[in-house]
């Protein structure tokens, strides 16, 4: 039996784009076409459950949940108000008792409770971040960008991109709570936006806006209080000419997480670095042009031979071909039309 895929895209639905697009993917070829589009208010980021049984999405109204049909299609199960500004980023727990939201606009980190059926519920804790981060722009203030709880599921990661700091927070699973236990602090003006964990949980990538730079971390919950060693800086850039018309901004790894990608808007490139499983250490393979306007996130096809990447100002998606013998991407066909896209997510459907 033919395994099936699908993609989800989440959108901006401040010109025509009405929600989240939902496209059948073609593994073999690396292409994706649309199927239907799922209404949601401004449905900047996305996240599946672990069971991959929900799809969660950012909504003007707060978070908004999904049941994901056997086919991927989406079914609407409820909405909740996340007791302050829209967030930016999702993510889950390993017991799917929890949803963490990150707040770009207020410095927030919410915590909501997710029932066994997939409602969200009541909002458990909510924790606005304090400090002064360094570039006027930002307004000196905290910005989450990214949430992430560790392989382990011991602490929970949250990247402020306006602070320049990655606060590392326990869940005192009692209480819903949660507790602060560290604050990893990047360099002034670097701008930290993601997390990812490598599939073994040893190794932590971050990359960062405003340096255009990716960071890989040895990560050790084993003690008392998580460490994170830094162990290498990457630049994503080819040329430093006009960095402060560069933002680095979506990453992610390889299903296998042998490669390691990063898109920066502004030279619209993608670059990708092969990752020594050992020592996590990344060895730079190329960085090439997307064919499209501000990259704004990008996932890699199931078999891991494409690559899907979605242009925030182009309007567009774009899907290549990785050749990693060669350290080359090929593009597939002419781009996808989609009005401000802003996230990209696979799934696993279960049927033919």
């Amino acid at each position: 039996m033919k395994e099936k895929y699908v993609a989800y895209v989440g959108t901006y639905t401040h010109g025509s784009s009405i929600g989240i697009h939902l496209y059948d993917v073609n593994v073999e070829e690396g292409t994706l076409t649309e199927r239907k589009v799922i209404p949601v208010n401004n449905s900047s980021h996305l996240a599946i459950s672990l069971n991959g049984k929900y799809l969660y999405s950012i909504a003007d109204e707060g978070v908004a949940v999904f049941s994901i049909d056997p086919d991927g299609d989406l079914t609407f199960i409820n909405k909740v108000d996340i007791d302050g500004m829209r967030g930016c980023h999702l993510s889950t727990d390993k017991e799917g008792k929890y949803l963490y939201v990150a707040g770009y606009h207020d410095g927030k980190v919410t915590v909501v409770h997710t029932h066994r059926d997939g409602r969200l519920g009541s909002v458990m804790d909510g924790v606005f971040h304090r400090g002064l981060g360094s570039v006027a722009e930002r307004n000196f203030r905290p910005h989450v960008s990214c949430v992430r709880p560790t392989p382990d599921g011991k602490y929970l990661c949250a990247v402020d991109n306006g602070i320049d700091q990655m606060k590392i927070y326990r869940v005192n699973n009692r209480t819903s709570k949660l507790e602060l236990v560290d604050v990893l602090r990047c360099v002034r003006e670097s701008g930290p936006r993601l997390i990812k964990f490598s599939p073994n949980g040893k190794y932590a990538f971050l990359n960062f806006e405003l340096s255009n730079e990716v960071q890989v971390y040895r990560y050790d919950g084993s003690g008392k209080n998580p460490v994170f060693e830094l162990i290498q800086t990457e630049s994503t850039l080819v040329s430093h000419d006009d960095e402060t018309h560069d933002a680095t901004s979506g990453m992610c790894l390889s299903p296998a997480g042998e490669y390691l990608f990063c898109s920066t808007a502004g030279e619209d490139t993608v670059s990708m670095y092969k990752v020594d499983e050992e020592t996590g250490s990344l060895e730079k393979q190329f960085i090439l042009p997307i064919s499209g306007e501000y990259p704004k996130d990008l996932d890699v096809f199931p078999d891991g031979k494409h690559l899907a990447v979605v242009n925030h100002e182009s309007n567009s998606i774009t899907t290549f071909t990785i050749d990693y013998e060669n350290k080359l991407l090929v593009m597939k066909g002419k781009p996808l039309k989609v009005e401000t896209p802003n996230s990209i997510i696979f799934h696993k459907c279960e049927e033919e």
